[in-house]
């Protein structure tokens, strides 16, 4: 098993501490941003870089994903949790307990099942489509924080954008400024010195500003005052109405976070040589997301933002995130009063900055250059995640998914193959439409497991082959190699084609058989004496010779 803190050395020990002081700098303001995106005070954003982090640390295999609530994730457990309690009430705090702890059994089960490859469902477009409708939505709460302007932040996408058009004349001038010049500095600052973390500047700036100004009396909204101290362990008391009701709502915060943190976590492996562990990197998700729930916080996945950061500081261990949460619980314990005059506008411009990335517009744009199918199931994705809501987008995600995989399914490569004079091939390549691949012989090739999608298709075409050849055809070989299962539809309509052949007085051999595919075909009652043959070129010429005397 692999030793926590994998990795780490004398040699690489300051490189890994400059990278948790870095990593420290970037997360407390977003994770602030985050929590009030999610509805909820900002200390719970803040407990999850404390007691969750130390967790997913000593467990993940992986040596540089972070782990921590995004925007995505805050979105959707706003949009989850906000037609069930009032955001901002106990009762509501509450629920996000227990929806990260649902998240967190989920991941568990996930982890010792080895059901991560249920999250490959979600293929890029869908994910596309998906966050960029939740980030397209949190921009919108962000642009009125940034003006000044209230709305019902949990409210529908277009409650939100009539709210902010219909109130553009309260726009705070103060506010309005400070949103300015805080986006500048964010946009320049990513541009010319991205070592620097802009977000810490640009909220030390701004509170100092509100301090020395008193913008407050003005009309700037502020954080606020923050609990001191670290967090308490806790359990949410709720009914299992309740518990049933957050079900969907944490089916979705895991696939997410499976699809995206799996994948980002293998991304990081593979480039710099060390090994990945899906169930592993399962496992201490699940763990992280019950210490989550269990000490006052909300769900947690992976931040790609942040692990990039890390790979860009050198780091090449977990060691980074334990120093954020040393960190963290020592703001806890002696720095909340530093927070309390955050200007609410400079929350707003780092959460909307961070998030215009996540609007996918440039893989929108790469998609509709390489295929306008996943570009359209992007676009319904994207449309019904924003005006419909965060679980129809998911839904309607897997649907559209399914969708794609049977229509490709359901019409794999089939090809009449055509003999060629070198004799090293046993590969023979496609032949023109109404040829045989020798006089009498017609070699098929099924590029797929024939299944109930795509048995009548394979069957209709092998009798086009055979009544659409321009000589009589006496023999058809049928390549398996890449036959690697075949289900109870698939054998009826390939029974149905056996049944044909005979009648049309046409024999049917086999060639390139797996072993378990051929155990399959007897196991179906679909073997009846047929000819094998390990190459195609063996088929052609075995059959030839019989062609020949016939």
């Amino acid at each position: 098993m692999q030793r926590p803190l994998a990795g780490l050395a004398r040699q690489n020990l300051v490189t890994e501490l400059t990278a948790g002081v870095t990593l420290l700098a970037i997360a407390i303001p977003l994770n602030i941003g985050y929590a009030q995106i999610a509805g909820l005070p900002a200390t719970a954003g803040l407990y999850a870089l404390i007691v969750p982090t130390i967790v997913y640390a000593l467990v993940v295999s992986s040596r540089q994903l972070v782990a921590s609530p995004d925007a995505a994730a805050a979105a959707l457990v706003a949009s989850s949790i906000g037609g069930l309690a009032t955001a901002g009430s106990a009762d509501y705090a509450t629920l996000a307990l227990a929806q990260a702890i649902i998240c967190g059994v989920m991941f568990v089960l996930m982890a010792v099942f080895k059901l991560g490859f249920l999250a490959n469902f979600l293929s890029k477009p869908i994910l596309i489509g998906f966050v960029g409708g939740l980030a397209l939505d949190i921009l919108v709460s962000q642009i009125a924080k940034m003006l000044g302007v209230q709305i019902d932040s949990g409210g529908e996408f277009v409650d939100k954008v009539f709210g902010l058009v219909s109130n553009l004349e309260t726009v705070n001038t103060w506010s309005l400024g400070i949103s300015a010049v805080s986006v500048a500095i964010l946009l320049l600052g990513a541009r010319f010195a991205k070592a620097v973390p802009w977000a810490l500047v640009v909220l030390v700036l701004s509170t100092l500003l509100v301090v020395l100004t008193g913008l407050d009396r003005q009309g700037v909204d502020v954080l606020g005052e923050i609990p001191a101290g670290p967090p308490t362990l806790t359990w949410p008391v709720i009914d299992w109405q309740m518990w049933m009701a957050l079900i969907p709502s944490a089916i979705a915060l895991t696939l997410i976070t499976t699809a995206e943190g799996l994948l980002v976590s293998r991304s990081y492996g593979e480039k710099h040589g060390y090994p990945f562990r899906a169930n592993r990197d399962l496992l201490a998700f699940g763990l992280g997301n019950i210490a989550a729930g269990a000490q006052g916080s909300f769900s947690m996945g992976s931040s790609t933002s942040r692990t990039a950061a890390m790979d860009q500081a050198g780091s090449r261990t977990q060691l980074p995130s334990l120093v954020l949460a040393v960190g963290t619980l020592l703001l806890l314990l002696f720095g909340t009063a530093l927070l309390a005059d955050i200007p609410s506008p400079a929350i707003g411009a780092v959460v909307g900055v961070a998030i215009l990335p996540l609007l996918g517009i440039r893989e929108f744009r790469l998609l509709w250059r390489q295929d306008r199918f996943e570009f359209a199931i992007g676009a319904v994705c994207f449309v019904v995640t924003l005006f419909i809501g965060a679980i129809p987008g998911i839904v309607v995600a897997f649907v559209l998914a399914l969708i794609n995989l049977a229509q490709r399914a359901a019409n794999p490569s089939i090809d009449v193959l055509a003999a060629d004079d070198d004799a090293k091939q046993s590969l023979l390549e496609d032949a023109e439409a109404g040829t045989t691949t020798a006089p009498g012989i017609v070699v098929v090739r099924m590029a797929a497991p024939l299944f109930f999608a795509n048995g009548s298709v394979f069957s209709s075409a092998v009798k086009r082959a055979v009544t659409g050849a321009d000589e009589r055809v006496k023999h058809v070989v049928i390549d398996m190699e890449a036959v690697t299962d075949i289900d109870v539809t698939g054998a009826e309509a390939f029974a149905s084609l056996e049944e044909w052949l005979d009648h049309e007085g046409v024999s049917l051999a086999f060639s390139r058989v797996r072993t378990p595919t051929r155990a399959r075909l007897e196991q179906l009652g679909l073997l009846s004496g047929q000819t094998f043959f390990a190459t195609n070129r063996e088929a052609v010429a075995g059959l030839g010779s019989r062609a020949s005397q016939d």
